[in-house]
């Protein structure tokens, strides 16, 4: 079996399929924690924990016995250091980790609150006639659309949402994009829809429309003029809806409503 899995040597060195697929996922590992930690405090200190890691070695090579004692001794808390040190950094590699759409992909799961705090702040920009285009992304991505804007990765509230669309704020002309329950960006520019629509409605109802057209997320809009608020969803819009309304469009765009949990659907 060993044989077979070999592809060629290299001197007196076999070179198999998982030898190449190692080195592949180790380097994309590596590349990944150096973006990571560029440009941050934690870089300084991982150089400094290298140039101590260089030290042991140097000082086993060269049987420097003092030295060599010391860093044998303190072998058995690098781990307990490290994790200390290095915590802050650690802490946010796993919630990158945790909403990489590549596990999103496979847990696409969003709670109930999530829904109601978008419809809380449907409702509440509503009242105060103020603006809104907010995206909520389904199965298809919209990567192309969401680097238009400003990168965010807040996660979602009323609060939040109303803040970014105040007239004051500088995010707040353009869509934001929610996945899941995390902001995504925001000041993002959406395609036009180029089919015939009330003459009443705005460049937001057109650039909802739009996107539904061309994606299957689903958009609301809330305009600025009347304060309504509206869907677009699988290339229609649909108009005039209370907070009731939105829910109800919403529960059936995403979700199978069970144990209080909306799963998406597919």
């Amino acid at each position: 079996m060993g044989e077979r899995l070999a592809l060629f040597h290299i001197g007196f060195i076999r070179v198999s399929l998982f030898d190449i697929l190692d080195i592949v996922v180790m380097s994309m590992i590596l590349y990944k924690l150096y973006l990571f930690i560029r440009g941050s405090r934690a870089a300084q200190m991982f150089v400094g924990l290298l140039l101590i890691l260089m030290s042991s070695m140097f000082a086993r090579l060269f049987n420097m016995s003092g030295m060599t004692w010391i860093f044998d001794n303190l072998r058995t808390v690098w781990l307990i250091a490290f994790v200390i040190i290095f915590q802050p950094e650690l802490r946010r590699m796993l919630i990158f980790l945790g909403q990489s759409r590549l596990i999103r992909y496979f847990v696409k799961v969003s709670s109930e609150k999530t829904f109601d705090e978008v419809i809380k702040a449907a409702c509440e920009l509503s009242n105060r006639r103020t603006g809104g285009l907010i995206v909520l992304t389904r199965d298809m991505g919209i990567k192309s659309i969401t680097e238009t804007g400003r990168h965010i990765q807040a996660e979602i509230s009323a609060e939040l949402i109303c803040s970014i669309f105040n007239p004051k704020s500088p995010l707040h002309d353009g869509a934001m994009i929610v996945d899941n329950d995390i902001i995504e960006a925001a000041k993002c520019i959406l395609p036009l829809t180029q089919s015939e629509i009330d003459s009443r409605l705005g460049t937001r109802h057109r650039a909802a429309l739009g996107l539904a057209e061309e994606s299957d997320a689903v958009v609301i809009v809330v305009s600025e003029e009347t304060g309504k608020i509206s869907v677009a969803k699988d290339g229609r819009l649909i108009q005039d809806l209370d907070r009731d309304g939105l829910r109800s469009v919403l529960y059936d765009a995403f979700a199978v409503v069970e144990n209080g949990i909306l799963a998406t659907a597919s």
